[in-house]
């Protein structure tokens, strides 16, 4: 019935959408059993699989181009405790990293930075789709760093811009985020590592907690609690005052364009807290998120809302990006509003793309979060056509 519903709703030149909807909720509501072993046989495919092309890979928000799979949805709960619990996490990490450094020596997208008055924000591509940031005072010639996945990258783009690094900051403990802690913590005896003490952040020097602001030179970093993907997410806001420019948010794995994280330590109530929480932040604020998924997420925006011209303006500019490996990155919370469906759970045409809400007799809506929580599921079923 769902199904029915969808096509009904996506109308016009959506039609073709409508059917890879029904397709998504099809799947959504296959038998459990069937699931299962579908997982089970995915686990164990040999590497010349068509489908997954290469190894295994450990990062956790990675989504595979064209049409492979999420290695996460494959291994669930159980990889997941390996990777954030045991070394065996970091090992993998230490693999990927060394494959990102010879598929992308100079980086998987080219990047420009942003100039303000007196202050500059590099990002730097990193892993396979990963970004890391430079955030300078460039009077003071004093650098902070955002989430330094790859210490070699990061290493290099300080000593290009000739910075003093005195700070890391790090948004959530996974190790395609804070991977690079400990080498630049070392070579840099001064930098103070921040994160959420509730993380276990490796390295960590310097704990905060929610609104905690981290001062360096004219720099003022706001830190905001933003639990879901991990129990102690936290995403950083740059003031954007002392320049009178933008604030900048940088925010991990929380939110990205047309998109957010998964929740793997939080409900589906928590996770829409964490984003009412940047839904609170101006129009203007930038946004620097923690990979590139600009173009998968505004597939699947466009699948659940196909006449949303904002998202389609925005996906002809993505596509001119990628096509010359240009990074998508920064977008505005402005922009995020108007395409981004994860922060429009409160529009009727969600509700109707998805079809009758979740009680017995499907006449109740959904509420907020569980059309969160409805879109996440949709989302990991989701592949790019």
């Amino acid at each position: 019935m769902a199904a029915v519903v969808a096509a009904t709703a996506l109308k016009g030149r959506g039609a073709r959408n409508a059917r890879v909807l029904r397709g998504i909720l099809s799947g959504a509501t296959a038998n459990k059993a069937s699931q299962s072993r579908t997982r089970a046989l995915q686990s164990h495919s040999s590497p010349e699989c068509k489908e997954e092309p290469e190894p295994l890979s450990p990062e956790l928000e990675y989504i595979p181009r064209k049409r492979g799979k999420n290695p996460m949805k494959a291994v669930g709960l159980a990889w997941y405790s390996l990777y954030t619990r045991t070394w065996l996490g970091y090992l993998f990490y230490r693999q990927q990293l060394r494959r990102a450094r010879n598929r992308y020596p100079k980086g998987h997208s080219r990047t420009q930075a942003r100039l303000f008055n007196g202050v500059k924000v590099l990002p730097i591509p990193v892993l396979s789709d990963n970004y890391s940031y430079l955030i300078i005072d460039t009077q003071a010639r004093l650098a902070v760093a955002v989430d330094p996945s790859d210490p070699q990258a990061v290493q290099a783009s300080i000593e290009k811009e000739g910075v003093n690094l005195v700070a890391i900051l790090c948004t959530h403990k996974h190790w395609d985020h804070s991977g690079g802690n400990r080498d630049l913590s070392r070579r840099h005896q001064d930098c103070r590592v921040y994160g959420s003490p509730q993380d276990g952040i490796p390295y960590l020097t310097h704990p905060l907690c929610h609104q905690d602001v981290v001062s360096v030179g004219r720099l003022q970093i706001r830190a905001l609690a933003t639990p879901g993907h991990t129990q102690g997410h936290l995403v950083y806001l740059l003031d954007g005052e002392p320049y009178k420019g933008p604030s900048c948010l940088f925010s991990g794995d929380l939110l990205f364009l047309s998109g957010c994280g998964r929740t793997f330590e939080g409900t589906a109530e928590t996770m829409l807290s964490s984003l009412d929480t940047v839904l609170g932040l101006e129009d203007d604020t930038l946004l620097w998120p923690g990979h590139e998924y600009a173009e998968e997420n505004l597939g699947f925006a466009g699948v659940v809302e196909p006449e949303n011209l904002a998202r389609e303006r925005k996906m002809q500019w993505v596509q001119r990006q990628r096509m010359e490996r240009k990074s998508t990155c920064p977008s505005t919370l402005g922009e995020e509003r108007s395409y981004n469906p994860f922060l429009r759970t409160h529009c009727l045409v969600l509700q109707e793309a998805l079809g009758p809400g979740p009680g017995p007799t499907g006449d109740d809506g959904y509420s907020r979060a569980q059309l969160l929580e409805k879109l996440r599921q949709l989302k990991d079923l989701h592949k790019s056509k």
